[in-house]
């Protein structure tokens, strides 16, 4: 059985809640990714803040990215699989939240995120083709 965690990207850098979106921002420059995982003081993941939120949801509508903190952004509890859940699963939860990276979490504890791109990489093309034509919209 193929779980989340054989097909995970394994480094994972968190953003602070209390950060704000500039911050975040040059995160995503630096690590080469459009969006970050949001944690808490407790390093609990708090949800997952794109390079999209930040321009939609606060320059589009005026905000100030220098003075927005990212918990701002934050909207319900996070959309996780676990570790060890089979990778069908992963697909499952991707599709049906329309998402392309997926917080892995073992517990309480954020070990790595799946991304449409870990798909491609892992599994055969026809299971890939299936997930990509769910999430775009």
């Amino acid at each position: 059985m193929t779980t989340a965690r054989d097909i995970m990207s394994p480094d994972v850098t968190c953003v602070g809640e209390n950060d704000t979106l500039e911050q975040a921002a040059r995160l995503m420059r630096d690590l080469q990714v459009g969006a970050v995982p949001v944690c808490g003081e407790d390093r609990h993941l708090k949800g997952m803040v794109s390079d999209r939120d930040i321009v939609v949801k606060c320059l589009a509508e005026g905000g100030d990215p220098a003075q927005t903190r990212v918990g701002v952004l934050g909207e319900g509890k996070p959309v996780t699989v676990g570790a060890d859940d089979d990778v069908q699963v992963v697909l499952e939860t991707m599709a049906h939240h329309q998402v392309r990276r997926l917080p892995v979490v073992d517990g309480h504890d954020l070990v790595g995120i799946v991304s449409t791109a870990d798909v491609a990489r892992t599994l055969p093309p026809e299971r890939v083709g299936a997930l990509v034509s769910i999430i775009s919209y």
